[in-house]
């Protein structure tokens, strides 16, 4: 049994102990804290094709200008969905390609759930090309469909179902070969290798493909020679939320309103998206005021 004075002592070390952690508290932002001032890491998961923008302009941008340091992760937003609901990742903020990409957060159980998320911008699919390799004189002076025709190339294109790039390429091609004419188009299709979206871009600029299907933002920032699908009018649609269960949602807060804010918004601008109007889906009272007041009718 403790003395009396034993217990004192304890009791005051205990009174000085708060009240040391009550003022270090002041003006800095644990996991999950409500600081202004930020400091903490906010979990992103996002899109593989914007891996060189969140990582090289918009996390370091964020970073200055909240306090907060941004701890990124890329991958298929399919892909990213599915870990998230399978426990494997907990987010801070999920910026998806495709609003289809959060149709299974909105209606997941468990720790993380979409109950709203907001359009920010948009990419058009792109088939991007190796200049040193002999495709590039065949693109200059042939359609792109008639190329992509000829097994002799290495065509890479990402999985269908883990990442909506690769649903939007066999969609394409499959659009193609019947507007066209054009059979050969899908049987092409089969014979392109199949990779993870984050890897795609180090395998055709390794010189291991030939070409393959990129949004244009991640083929500009790669220094990716690209050529259009014409007659095709199909890409990336970004989208970003909050899931239910954000560790630090204050600071989820401050990464939403920096990129849909007028600076992120010129970045995003600036490295090839096409920025759109932040356009609301779900209820505006699920939003904070700082968010809602940057999405005209919320």
């Amino acid at each position: 049994m403790r003395s009396r004075r034993t217990y004192a002592g304890g009791l005051a070390a205990a009174l000085l102990a708060a009240a040391a952690l009550l003022v270090a508290g002041c003006g800095t932002s644990a996991k999950g804290g409500s600081s202004a001032g930020g400091g903490g890491p906010v979990a992103v998961l996002y899109a593989a094709s914007l891996e060189h923008l969140m990582e090289a302009v918009i996390g370091p941008a964020f970073d200055r200008a909240s306090g907060y340091r941004l701890e990124g992760f890329a991958g298929g937003s399919d892909e990213l969905v599915s870990e998230m609901r399978g426990g494997v990742h907990v987010a801070d903020v999920f910026i998806s390609a495709s609003p289809k990409a959060d149709v299974p957060l909105e209606r997941a159980g468990g720790r993380q759930r979409a109950e709203w998320y907001v359009t920010f911008a948009k990419a058009p699919l792109v088939f991007g090309y190796d200049p040193h390799s002999a495709i590039a004189a065949q693109l200059r002076h042939r359609p792109w469909y008639q190329v992509l025709t000829e097994p002799r190339w290495r065509i890479g294109r990402t999985d269908p179902k883990l990442d909506p790039k690769g649903k939007l390429t066999v969609q394409a091609l499959e659009a193609a070969a019947v507007d066209l004419h054009l059979p050969a188009l899908r049987s092409a299709l089969g014979r392109f290798e199949v990779f993870p979206e984050a890897a795609l871009v180090g395998r055709l600029q390794s010189g291991q493909l030939d070409g393959g299907f990129f949004y244009a933002n991640e083929a500009a920032e790669a220094h990716i020679p690209t050529v259009a699908l014409a007659g095709l009018h199909l890409g990336a649609t970004f989208t970003i939320t909050i899931p239910t269960g954000a560790p630090d949602p204050t600071g989820a807060q401050a990464f939403v309103a920096y990129l849909l804010g007028s600076s992120g918004r010129a970045l995003l601008a600036a490295h090839g998206l096409s920025v759109m109007t932040p356009t609301l889906s779900g209820s505006p009272a699920l939003l904070a005021p700082s968010l809602r007041a940057l999405i005209p009718g919320s």
